[in-house]
């Protein structure tokens, strides 16, 4: 679904306040969760979303206007797709996205992502079993794979890096740090 559950979001805002990155790019940012979250915490960042479903830009409000800014950016993409330049920045989030493709296609983006020049990574899944499909239209809602927490902590951990884990009862975190 494009919403996310608390769990974790606390964690999360914690490792953004001590990295303080300037450049983000939210893959699959649904309603804008992270941007919403971290945003107010440090000014001056360019946010950059990369939305594979267009109606969402509109439905969540995703642009800029002018009482509000969301993203300084957007690209309606499959991100599996998109050019390694949006890759090269201070933190990627993957906010609830990587169930939603094959494992093998959530483990080469990442392997791309860290080639691209990614400092870190934010990593959500869910880490119980989650069956959904299509939601309000959204093919791209379905979930495709089951991740294990342990499955995640070993695909992460081959990048090399620093990682930080969060493991709720819904939902694990993931801190990836090219160190």
């Amino acid at each position: 679904m494009p919403t996310s559950d608390a769990e974790g979001k606390d964690w999360s805002l914690s490792w953004f306040r001590y990295h303080l990155p300037n450049t983000v790019t939210d893959v699959g940012p649904g309603e804008g969760t992270y941007a919403k979250l971290f945003r107010p915490v440090h000014e001056g960042v360019w946010w950059t979303a990369v939305e594979i479903h267009r109606p969402y830009i509109k439905k969540f409000r995703l642009t800029s206007t002018k009482t509000r800014k969301m993203y300084d950016e957007i690209h309606v993409e499959d991100v599996r797709e998109s050019e390694d330049h949006l890759f090269h920045r201070d933190l990627v989030i993957f906010g609830d996205v990587l169930e939603h493709m094959p494992r093998g296609s959530a483990v080469t983006l990442l392997e791309t992502i860290v080639a691209a020049g990614a400092w870190n990574i934010l990593v959500s899944v869910p880490i119980v079993d989650s069956p959904q499909g299509e939601v309000d239209g959204n093919p791209h809602e379905a979930h495709l794979h089951q991740w294990d927490a342990d499955d995640m902590d070993t695909v992460l951990a081959a990048l090399g890096g620093r990682l930080e884990t969060y493991r709720g009862s819904t939902l694990g975190c993931w801190w990836w740090n090219r160190g």
